[in-house]
Formats: C-alpha cells, sequence, structure tokens
C-alpha cells in the first residue's frame, strides 16, 4: 500500500505549476554565481497549469530574470547594472586618468615633479604609453575652460564647468560599485599629484573636493584624508 507522501509525489508528475521561458534579450554580464563574466539570456516567464505536461490554463506570469549561460542561475534584473570585469577594470583606469587631468589642469605642468607623479599614477591604472607630453597636451586643451565654471558649483569655477563634467561622468558611474577603501584610493592618488611640488594649492583643493563628492564621500571624509596626505611625507 503506498504512502500518503508517494502518492502527493505521483499526483505532482500528473499535474502541477510548469514555468516556460520566452528570450526576450541577451548580452554579457557578470555572474555572481560563477564570480565572472558571462554570457546571459533576459527571460520572460509564462506560468501554466499542466496536465501530464501539457500547459492547460494560465497561472500568470514571472520574471523578467537573467538566466547564466554558464550556470543556468536565475537572477533579478538588477545584477545587470553591475558591470562586467572588463568594463570595471576600464571604468577604473577612465577615473585615476581623468583626476590626474583634473589635478593638473588646476595646478599647471610646469613642475616636473608633478608631471612624473601624475605619469606614474596613470601608467600604475593601466596606461603603459603615457607619457608627460600626453598629459601636458590633454591639460592645455582643458585649462582653455578655466574660470568659465557654473555659479551653482563653486570648485567647476576653480577647473573649469568641463573639467567638472568630465570628473563626475568618470567618477559617479563607478563609486556604487567600489568599497570605502576603492574610493579612498582614488581621492589620494590625485593628492599625492596636487603635492608632489608643495602644499595644496587653492584651485587642486577644490578639484580634489570635487573628486571626493563624486567618489560618494562625505565633505568630512575628504577633508580628513586630504589632510592625512598633506601630512604624510613623500
Amino acid at each position: 500500500m503506498r504512502s500518503a507522501l508517494g502518492q502527493h509525489a505521483i499526483k505532482l508528475r500528473i499535474c502541477g505549476i510548469r514555468t516556460m521561458w520566452d528570450t526576450v534579450g541577451d548580452g554579457e554580464f557578470f555572474c555572481t554565481g560563477c564570480g565572472g563574466d558571462r554570457n546571459y539570456r533576459r527571460l520572460n516567464g509564462r506560468r501554466r497549469f499542466a496536465v501530464l505536461g501539457v500547459p492547460l490554463l494560465r497561472r500568470g506570469t514571472v520574471g523578467p530574470v537573467v538566466e547564466c549561460a554558464a550556470c543556468h542561475a536565475h537572477f533579478d534584473t538588477d545584477t545587470l547594472d553591475h558591470p562586467t570585469t572588463t568594463r570595471f577594470s576600464a571604468m577604473l583606469k577612465d577615473a585615476v586618468h581623468t583626476v590626474a587631468l583634473g589635478v593638473l589642469a588646476a595646478g599647471g605642468t610646469t613642475s616636473r615633479t608633478v608631471l612624473e607623479t601624475a605619469v606614474a599614477t596613470v601608467r600604475g591604472a593601466g596606461f603603459d604609453d603615457c607619457t608627460q607630453e600626453q598629459l601636458a597636451t590633454v591639460v592645455e586643451v582643458l585649462s582653455v575652460d578655466i574660470g568659465h565654471g557654473s555659479a551653482f558649483d563653486p570648485a567647476a569655477e576653480a577647473c573649469g564647468a568641463a573639467l567638472a563634467i568630465e570628473l563626475h561622468e568618470a567618477l559617479e558611474p563607478l563609486a556604487p560599485h567600489l568599497a570605502p577603501a576603492g574610493r579612498e584610493s582614488i581621492l589620494l592618488q590625485g593628492a599625492r599629484i596636487a603635492l608632489a611640488d608643495g602644499p595644496y594649492s587653492q584651485a587642486e583643493r577644490e578639484v580634489l573636493t570635487t573628486v571626493g563628492g563624486a567618489l560618494q564621500l562625505c565633505a568630512e571624509d575628504t577633508a580628513r584624508l586630504l589632510a592625512a596626505a598633506a601630512r604624510t611625507p613623500s
């Protein structure tokens, strides 16, 4: 005589809810299950009451979800907001490069020590072919905009409206994906460039304050980090 559990299992095999998935998109994402960049399918599901495997009655919809092509795990669509490893690396390189340009545009490029520090910082971020001449040329173009800032952003007046926009565009999308230590590291790299030839100028301090804000650091933490960097021997 079959047990109640066995009879229940038979009923589940005879009838139950079945989900039918439709692919509505694909691409590449960072899979937290695999721990790396993978291809994905974006799926919408249709729930059906099925008898003997044949879908009969509608029971609503499911999703959308993201399915990893490698491990086949399903994730909420907000997982696509996380950049892939390749994209994250590019964003990080661009952030350091932009901060270096911002500090140079505010402090000038006449100091060889400052330029050497900036080049070392940018190369350390992954731009192996960066040279002093390249940075100086870009800064010269950016410096044309200095002094034409927005009345709503005092720091923009110091570093130029175009440069302030560049800083926000490079740093704000990256900040949510960095641990606090990572955000602080980017700010401190800019601080070391500014301090290479002596104390911060007013323009350099204002640029670095803009950097801290774009990195989602509070004003107090930004001021503390800049002060600590100034006290640290180079």
